[in-house]
């Protein structure tokens, strides 16, 4: 399989499905497309219909687009993973979570857009984007507490913690008051090997957005 994905420094969706493929032990090929280029959206194009990454080509070369959707997709193909919580209920709720985070928390994505290589605490901390912070804030704690953690939903890391990896690293970056619990989460987090490789990647592009925003 290929997973084209952005630059690593600021593509959120992108690195959802590859933190979780890298920490499953999921075998695939990356195809980092620059952004911001000239020929960025037709390179892009030439897997993804959307125009936009990530998108997972499969070995049949079928083309799944949008982060979400790409790890639907792995649940099903490797069970063995347990991407989703096993318990019904537990992964009902973990779906709650990772569907909120795709198509919520705006001005959070609007103010405080992921550059990991950057250090702005206490920037881009507008009423909008401190609200999407507590209620980021508010998930975790709730899941953390009834699942007892170190991940959101007990000791395997799941979908839900890959849709919220982005969060880590903005939070990281803009370092928001957030709880104790948060904090030792995102701590946890930022720590895995998986994010680790991904922070060091990014850490090693060149390329700087006019506009520190995420893909």
């Amino acid at each position: 399989m290929k997973l084209i994905i952005g630059n690593k420094n600021y593509s959120s969706w992108s690195m959802r499905p590859w933190v979780m493929m890298k920490h499953a032990g999921i075998p695939f090929e990356e195809v980092l497309v620059q952004l911001r280029q000239p020929d960025t959206a037709a390179r892009i194009r030439e897997h993804s219909p959307s125009g936009r990454v990530p998108c997972l080509v499969t070995d049949a070369g079928e083309s799944i687009w949008e982060s979400l959707a790409i790890l639907e997709t792995l649940a099903e193909r490797y069970p063995q993973h347990g991407l989703w919580p096993r318990d019904a209920a537990a992964r009902a709720h973990a779906r709650a979570v990772s569907s909120e985070m795709h198509g919520a928390f705006g001005e959070l994505r609007t103010h405080m857009s992921m550059n990991i290589r950057a250090r702005w605490p206490g920037r881009g901390a507008t009423p909008g984007a401190l609200a999407d912070v507590a209620r980021v804030d508010e998930i975790w704690t709730d899941c953390l507490k009834r699942y007892g953690g170190p991940f959101l939903f007990g000791e395997t890391f799941s979908i839900a913690d890959a849709m919220y990896a982005p969060v880590v690293m903005r939070f990281v970056t803009y370092a928001p008051a957030i709880s104790e619990h948060a904090r030792a989460y995102v701590e946890h987090i930022a720590g895995l090997p998986a994010v680790r490789e991904w922070i060091a990647g990014a850490g090693q592009e060149t390329l700087i957005a006019e506009l520190e925003d995420a893909a």
